[in-house]
Formats: structure tokens, sequence, C-alpha cells
């Protein structure tokens, strides 16, 4: 298994969030989740602005696990910021509820690198989180903005 890393789970459900723990508790797996209830929250995080200034006690996120249905920013608004904002180099995952193709090729549009479903079941969770430490968090995808070696989102990411 690689280090540990960091993981922001922006994300508005609490109970999302806590089936989401558990399932990283489950497998094992040694990554740190932060989350924060709302896309501006998010943001603030990622800026490192007001109470996250501290980068010692809030590092900078390894993934951002991003919802797109929260209150005060959404999703679509945090990817839209990020994208104004090259120098945050961070890939990002869109895990939401929403099966809207709508909504999937407007994350793709706005630099999400994945999508994927929330699961229902804790089973399925778990292949989530197995699958997002794989893809995203084992090392084997170089995080620099380096689309040509497989950050840019492909058309089999998303449905």
């Amino acid at each position: 298994m690689s280090n540990a890393k960091v993981i922001l789970v922006a994300d508005d459900d609490e109970n999302d969030v806590f089936f989401l723990r558990r399932a990283f508790a489950k497998s094992g797996l040694l990554h740190t989740l932060i989350h924060v209830s709302d896309g501006q929250k998010a943001i603030e995080y990622l800026l490192g602005e007001g109470i996250y200034g501290d980068r010692n006690s809030n590092p900078f996120p390894d993934l951002l696990l991003l919802d797109l249905k929260m209150p005060k920013t959404d999703g679509f608004d945090v990817l839209a910021t990020l994208q104004s904002l090259p120098a945050l180099e961070l890939p990002v995952v869109v895990f939401s509820t929403s099966a809207l193709t709508v909504d999937v090729q407007m994350a793709k549009k706005l630099g999400a690198l994945d999508y994927v479903m929330k699961p229902v079941d804790q089973d399925e969770m778990l292949k989530v989180v197995l699958t997002l430490h794989e893809r995203w968090l084992s090392g084997a995808f170089p995080v620099s903005g380096e689309s040509s070696k497989g950050l840019a989102p492909r058309e089999s990411d998303f449905p």
C-alpha cells in the first residue's frame, strides 16, 4: 500500500460522509478524510483561507471528492473556481447521486477527472473506495496537469 494521502470531501450529506469513512476504515486504507459541508468551505480550504490558513492543521489534499448539489456554493461552482486557478493542481472526482447526463457533461467540461455515482450499498461503497485508491491515490497517476499522461477525462470515465 502507498503512503497515506489527504482527501477533501465536500458533501452536505452527513450520512454519505459517514458511510464513506466507514468504507475507508473497512478497506484498511490509511488515508485521511477531511470533510467540509459546502462548496464555499471547499474553496476556502483549498485556498488556505480563514480557518483553513494553517497548512499544518489543514494540509493541501491529494484528492477532492466533490458532491454537486450543496448549499451556498455547489460543486459546479467549485469546479469553475478551480478551473480559474490553474496553480491549484488537484485531481477532482465528482461523487454524486445525480445520474443526469447534463450533470456528467458539465462536470467533465469544468475539469472533473472522474464521475462516480454514490452507491447505496456498503459493499459497493467499499468497491468505490478501493477504486478511488487505485486510480487516484496509489501514485499510478501523476498530479501535475499532464493531461497527455492520463489525467484528462477520458470518454470512458463518464456514462
